[in-house]
């Protein structure tokens, strides 16, 4: 199985990965989202360390059910051979209604066929008001029209 575009990357295939997987984790399907990662992947997201597709899902499973009406904006850092530099902000509700943007940086590492082998993310979050909010579009995909985060002066 491969998932283009592969590395080495250029600065086009780069952003486009990075949008590629920004489409997957807004369409907050587990099970899909894993399909991007090597079947021994390794990850280190805040207090969680999964390992693997099946811990990658479950941790996914997770988060999505309690952060509801997610949606979530990536941004291309930086890259080279088969690295990717990512800086990233999402919001979503909890299950009493209070919202939150979460604001992070994530590197990534892919194997030839263009599968993530490692994730490491660094993320702050802070409530905000609803008004506060500025991802209204519809759940799923971002629209292309959308502002990026650097639109928005994130």
């Amino acid at each position: 199985m491969s998932r283009p575009p592969l590395p080495p990357f250029t600065e086009d295939s780069a952003k486009k990965k990075v949008r590629l997987a920004e489409d997957g984790w807004n369409s907050r399907d587990p099970a899909k989202v894993a399909l991007a990662y090597t079947s021994d992947s390794r990850w280190r997201n805040r207090v969680e360390f999964p390992v693997g597709r099946a811990e990658i899902e479950a941790f996914l499973a997770r988060k999505w059910a309690r952060e509801m009406e997610y949606r979530l904006i990536k941004e291309l850092w930086a890259f080279a051979g088969n690295r990717i530099a990512v800086r990233y902000a999402y919001e979503y509700r909890d299950d009493s209604g209070q919202w939150f943007r979460a604001y992070g940086n994530e590197n990534w590492e892919f194997a030839e066929d263009g599968l993530m082998a490692h994730r490491h993310a660094s993320i702050n979050e802070r409530p905000i008001c609803e008004e506060d909010r500025r991802f209204h579009w519809p759940l799923g995909r971002r629209p292309d029209d959308h502002p990026s985060l650097s639109d928005l002066g994130f």
